[in-house]
């Protein structure tokens, strides 16, 4: 039965992958809606059943219902994956998809935010009594202001970013330590700037009382939760930028982008990001060559 070795791969993504939670519930709805349609087409439900003429059709129902190019090669890559465990594991002989081609798609740049509204957002006063342009000076405002320094100043990931507690600092070295995805620990330096937010943060939270273990917490001590960063993040970016994505994510562009554009190594921000190759990292260079050539057409005599 195909839903049998669906719930075996999702096993194997989970316990011995150690995939993200995300990652496993996006490969088990992408595979659940093969099934439905093999089933409901083909009335087929055994894995050795499964021909390419299947997935093809599959594929042209899809972008038929307008789903995205993008959306569309990653279900594929999902079967791919499956079909791959299915024959390691000696279930099937053959891959089905060896004569499937993924749809064509464009390339989409890395979207992030400029130099200088990240600056004004980043210098934005709002300690003590005063209150600042964008942040307030009570709990929320700063935990606010801390949530974008840590994205803009460290570029991890949301989750990254919730899991953050206060033994992952290590004052004396000046470093964060994040658990990335497949659980995977790396250390990111940080700042002096963002080392003093953090020191007075955590003074704060003390003198109100507030829980010592999750770095970030909402108003009544518990753990944040991505809706609300995302929310966070939106408003903030909203007052400097006009671009249709601010989202936590964007902020990690930004981070890899500026850092490209100031001149870093490739292969630092490929570490400091947490990429498993080089190849993800290097979406980042296509941002700094546009930003080149505009350059070149602003500011050449024959441009």
């Amino acid at each position: 039965m195909l839903a049998t070795h669906i719930s075996n791969f999702i096993n194997y993504l989970t316990f011995e992958k150690r995939s993200s939670k995300h990652t496993v519930a996006a490969y088990l709805n992408d595979l659940t809606q093969f099934q439905e349609f093999i089933l409901e087409q083909y009335e087929v439900n055994a894995v050795e059943q499964i021909g390419h003429q299947m997935i093809r059709s599959w594929l042209v129902e899809l972008m038929g219902d307008a789903v995205s190019a993008r959306s569309v090669a990653r279900k594929l890559s999902a079967l791919k994956t499956f079909f791959a465990f299915l024959r390691k594991e000696g279930v099937v002989q053959r891959n089905p998809l060896a004569k499937v081609q993924p749809p064509k798609m464009e390339k989409r740049l890395p979207v992030f935010v400029e130099e200088k509204p990240m600056q004004a957002l980043m210098d934005d006063d709002s300690k003590g009594n005063k209150e600042g342009v964008y942040f307030n000076s009570d709990y929320t405002g700063q935990r606010d202001r801390l949530i974008l320094m840590l994205f803009y100043g460290t570029g991890m990931r949301l989750s990254e970013l919730i899991g953050l507690q206060h033994s992952s600092i290590d004052w004396g070295k000046q470093v964060l330590k994040v658990l990335g995805k497949r659980n995977k620990e790396r250390i990111i330096p940080i700042h002096k700037e963002l080392l003093g937010a953090i020191t007075e943060f955590v003074a704060l939270k003390e003198s109100l009382q507030m829980p010592q273990t999750h770095l970030l917490v909402t108003e009544a001590g518990m753990p944040l939760y991505p809706k609300l960063v995302y929310l966070v993040v939106k408003k903030y970016l909203t007052m400097v930028t006009s671009i249709e994505k601010r989202s936590p994510h964007v902020l990690r562009h930004t981070f890899a982008t500026h850092l490209l554009n100031n001149g870093a190594d490739l292969n630092a921000i490929k570490e400091l990001l947490g990429h498993a190759n080089l190849a993800a990292t290097q979406v980042y260079t296509h941002n700094s060559i546009e930003r080149l050539k505009k350059i070149h057409q602003n500011k050449h005599p024959r441009a």
